[in-house]
């Protein structure tokens, strides 16, 4: 049976460096079009700013941006630098999880199940990716991401080295109740409203799911610890917290769809954007400040999916 040892390291390496361009780029879309509720497929790739289709010479990872200078061909529109960062993200994560994931199962590993495990993990992290950017500008996580990936982590539970199923199905509901019963459940007894999204427990039922009881405790400490540090250093250098456009802009954009509907609709409409948890602007104080926490807990995912099992065995040092 073909094993990686049986293929060349340079051919391997550029496939996956590749691949997790191609990825990155995709990615990109996903974090774009997802919010929006649009579609992931069609139409094609369209300029953000003029709404013009970009041809395929003008669609490549990281070479597209520096041949253009960072600027559209279409209109001269400048060019989001998060949009190179991602794919070069995207690539260097594939690299990682060959490296650290799969090597780690030895170099005659069949070629089979080398595939398919770095499928996995590339599914996740690229996913978590994709909702930690979401996160950051529009302070929620999609359920396509978070529901999703604790499917393929149940479904994948058993033939990946971490846990079997009941380990899985155990980290996934302490993930979801760690986060749901103190800061939603709790918290809304005490003021009156959530102190966290469901997303952020959705995210840690993820972690759950793909890693068990420890995955999902290790995400949810090391992301708050992660978030601490970097609230306090906004903070320090900023003197404040402040929501994302992107939020602002939805929030004004959905009052002046409620002021614009009928009036058999308009009730219904309030209604929803009152139950929304950022229908209302923070009131002032370091307190009443929001910040999109998703972002750490999927960073500390992705530190302990690739550095969990060796922290855990004693080997990482």
């Amino acid at each position: 049976m073909l094993a990686i040892a049986d293929l060349p390291g340079w051919l391997v390496t550029g496939v996956v460096l590749a691949l997790g361009l191609t990825l990155g780029s995709f990615l990109n879309v996903v974090i774009h079009r997802l919010p929006r509720g649009e579609s992931l497929i069609r139409p094609g790739s369209r300029c953000p700013h003029c709404g013009k289709r970009i041809r395929a010479y003008d669609n490549l990872p990281l070479l597209s941006f520096a041949l253009l200078r960072g600027r559209a061909r279409c209109c001269g529109a400048r060019i989001s630098v998060r949009y190179p960062l991602i794919e070069l993200i995207g690539a260097l994560l594939c690299w990682a999880i060959f490296r650290i994931l799969i090597e780690s199962e030895g170099a005659q590993v069949a070629l089979t199940r080398a595939a398919l495990l770095f499928a996995l993990y590339s599914a996740l992290g690229l996913g978590l990716v994709a909702a930690a950017f979401i996160d950051l500008e529009h302070m929620f996580l999609p359920d396509e991401i978070t529901l999703g990936g604790s499917l393929l982590g149940f479904a994948s539970a058993g033939y990946r080295l971490e846990v079997g199923w009941r380990e899985s199905l155990f980290g996934a509901a302490l993930g979801f109740l760690m986060i749901w019963l103190p800061f939603d459940v709790g918290y809304r007894a005490l003021r009156g409203h959530s102190g966290m999204g469901l997303g952020d427990a959705k995210l840690t039922m993820l972690a759950g799911a793909w890693f068990g009881w420890v995955g999902a405790v290790f995400t949810l400490l090391a992301g708050a610890v992660q978030g601490t540090v970097v609230a306090i250093t906004l903070l320090l250098v900023r003197g404040k917290l402040e929501e994302p456009e992107a939020v602002r802009r939805e929030r004004a954009e959905r009052l002046e769809q409620i002021q614009n509907a009928p009036e058999s609709e308009r009730a219904r409409l309030l209604l929803e954007h009152e139950q929304d948890p950022l229908a209302k602007e923070p009131e002032p104080g370091i307190g009443k400040a929001r910040i999109a926490f998703g972002p750490f807990l999927a960073v500390a995912l992705l530190e302990y999916m690739l550095f969990g099992r060796f922290v855990l065995e004693g080997t990482f040092l």
